[in-house]
């Protein structure tokens, strides 16, 4: 309607009880009665049908324009929203909470390596992994809260905008039933006595103006039309909203459950698993001590056996064997032996000796006689 004071009766009603869809439901397809319409809202329909002109062309022109330029505004807002929208910038931060997350996860090597890890190196790695997620997971918070404070305060305004909408095509359902009743009643009063004066009268000029008001009314139900385009065009745009608006939604739960579910649970779980490495750190201990005491048992005991057959047997053995006796007797009487025989030997050989000094002596006296005797 335009800016005059008549118009704002139709600014802003206040039926928000029912959804576009409900309405739409209690009325037949396509059609606009009154049963859309409050006790109230009957009175404003009625009030402004009698102060609509349709042979004011100002009129004609600015019936409904507010309401239309609100929907047209609305589907601007809505095209721009859409285009707009940055689920990029939540995609990446919650790709970078799962990488920060896995990184405190990675599974332990298996082999040797992994069977013979010190305790203490692995401790060390998990609390330098911890730390440097923690440090990661802080900052990814701090987005994942900004991106949900956004995402609420525009489910926040698709509200708005959903209750803004609803308003507009009541205004414009308003429009549309007071145009058409001051229509139907311009066509049966106005236009009638105006054909009928045309048509008894030889004045061309009543003529004209029949079908001067003839066209207005035309211009006017044309007007009514477009105004039934741009309803639809409203009650299209409802789902729209709420479609939007549910997208966000769901994205705020997701961040909501990310924010007070998954990080602070990955934080109990890595207390967790430093708690339980520190236990299993514990236990090796006490397992490697007590098999270090079972050993240590274990060789103190086959020291002792091994002591105390020494000890026997040393205990039992006599000062001089009978064998180291044998043998010293067997080498005393070799000994023996052997002297005898050195002497017998050495007795045959003074004696072969004395028998060689003679004949050398027998020999070197003939040959001293020979030689005088020469």
């Amino acid at each position: 309607m335009s800016d005059t004071k008549d118009d704002m009766l139709f600014m802003e009603p206040s039926l928000k009880s029912k959804s576009l869809v409900e309405e739409e439901k209690t009325a037949s397809a396509g059609a606009i009665d009154e049963s859309m319409l409050s006790e109230d809202e009957k009175k404003q329909v009625e009030a402004f049908v009698k102060q609509i002109d349709i042979s004011n062309v100002k009129l004609v022109n600015s019936y409904g324009a507010s309401a239309q330029k609100g929907i047209s505004g609305f589907s601007v807002s809505i095209t721009k929203s859409v285009k707009t929208k940055e689920f990029g910038d939540v995609g990446d931060s919650l790709r970078e909470l799962l990488a920060a997350i896995n990184s405190t996860t990675t599974p332990e090597k298996k082999g040797l390596f992994g069977l013979f890890k010190k305790g203490r190196q692995k401790v060390a790695s998990l609390i330098a992994n911890y730390e440097s997620a923690e440090t990661n997971i802080k900052k990814i918070e701090k987005d994942l809260q900004k991106h949900h404070q956004q995402l609420t305060k525009d489910v926040f305004v698709f509200d708005q905008m959903y209750d803004m909408n609803m308003d507009f095509y009541k205004e414009l359902t308003m429009y549309i039933i007071a145009g058409k009743k001051a229509l139907e009643q311009a066509k049966n009063t106005k236009l009638a006595e105006l054909q009928e004066k045309a048509t008894s009268s030889n004045d061309q000029m009543n003529t004209q103006i029949y079908n001067d008001y003839a066209n207005s009314c035309k211009r006017f139900e044309k007007r009514l039309s477009d105004l039934e385009i741009t309803r639809l065009l409203s009650i299209q745009m409802a789902p729209q909203i709420r479609l939007l608006q549910n997208a966000d939604q769901e994205v705020v739960d997701k961040l909501r459950a990310d924010i007070l579910n998954t990080i602070p649970l990955w934080r109990n779980q890595m207390v967790l698993a430093l708690g339980i490495e520190h236990t299993t750190r514990a236990l090796n201990a006490q397992n490697a001590l007590d098999e270090m005491t079972n050993e240590m048992f274990r060789r103190n005991a086959e020291t002792l056996k091994q002591g105390a057959i020494d000890a026997a047997m040393a205990s039992e053995r006599s000062v001089v064997d009978v064998e180291t006796l044998r043998k010293v007797n067997a080498d005393i009487i070799t000994s023996i032996n052997e002297v005898v025989k050195i002497h017998e030997e050495g007795t045959q050989k003074r004696v072969e000796a004395q028998e060689e000094l003679v004949k050398i002596e027998t020999e070197l006296k003939e040959a001293l006689l020979e030689a005088g005797s020469r």
